[in-house]
């Protein structure tokens, strides 16, 4: 399907500085699609690098160039704990090592042992749930991008006695490394399972947020970045990306 957006800015913006503000493409790779022809708005297309989106119009790209930005692969894990995220310390497992055929679900190549395929954001070693990697650097821009505001959910267990003050401190008022949070969404599930939604991923930041709180993570799940949901894929196991979900994530 298609990529269509709206452009709901206030002034006209070049429309390679556009897509790559938001994480489409980067500006050289716009040039190229306007170049070839792949690019279109309010249903007619683009000849002209120069050319600006104005406030209201609708701009698309073709399917061809949706399977051109589309090239890099993305993983969607569910990371046990007991792996890390990145590159790891020695006598630390890296989770790329489950990248195997006996764990894959779905359709899709097993990548190659000296493929890059950085992890999108972290999840710590003592953490488990979604966790993604990707040579996509358009998704990776939507995901972690410095303009990124994509939430990530956690479902976690703590121990000690979580109260209504303990819970409006987590939702706002605490500081990390001398900077203050953004305002989180915390609410209870039972007694001692709590819900997280962030924007942000200082590290370890649920656990700090906790010990803050007087509160101790005793289990971390994360279910969820952005449209992307763990649902029932099976701990260890990993699958594709699919082209909708893509589509998704850069909506």
């Amino acid at each position: 399907m298609a990529y269509s957006r709206l452009y709901d800015g206030s002034e006209p913006s070049r429309i390679n500085k556009w897509l790559g503000q938001t994480g489409v493409c980067s500006r050289r790779e716009a040039d190229a699609l306007i170049a070839d022809g792949l690019v279109a708005i309010d249903g007619e297309v683009v000849t002209d690098a120069g050319r600006k989106i104005e406030p209201g119009q609708t701009l698309t790209l073709s399917d061809r160039a949706e399977s051109a930005l589309a090239a890099g692969v993305t993983i969607v894990m569910h990371k046990p704990v007991g792996y890390v995220s990145g590159q790891p310390e020695p006598g630390k497992i890296p989770a790329v090592r489950l990248l195997t055929e006996a764990s894959r679900i779905g359709e899709g190549a097993v990548p190659a042992a000296d493929a890059s395929l950085p992890p999108i954001g972290r999840l710590d070693e003592d953490s488990r749930g979604l966790l993604m990697f990707s040579s996509d650097g358009v998704v990776a821009k939507a995901v972690i991008g410095p303009e990124s505001r994509m939430d990530k959910e956690y479902l976690v267990r703590v121990a000690g006695d979580v109260t209504e003050k303990k819970l409006a401190l987590l939702r706002h008022g605490i500081m990390l490394d001398g900077r203050q949070l953004k305002h989180a969404r915390v609410t209870r599930m039972d007694q001692q399972r709590l819900r997280f939604v962030l924007t942000e991923g200082r590290n370890r930041q649920i656990r700090r947020m906790c010990e803050h709180a007087d509160l101790e993570v005793t289990d971390l799940l994360r279910i969820r970045i952005g449209p992307i949901h763990l649902d029932n894929l099976p701990e260890g196991a990993w699958r594709m990306l699919t082209a909708a979900e893509r589509v998704a994530l850069l909506a």
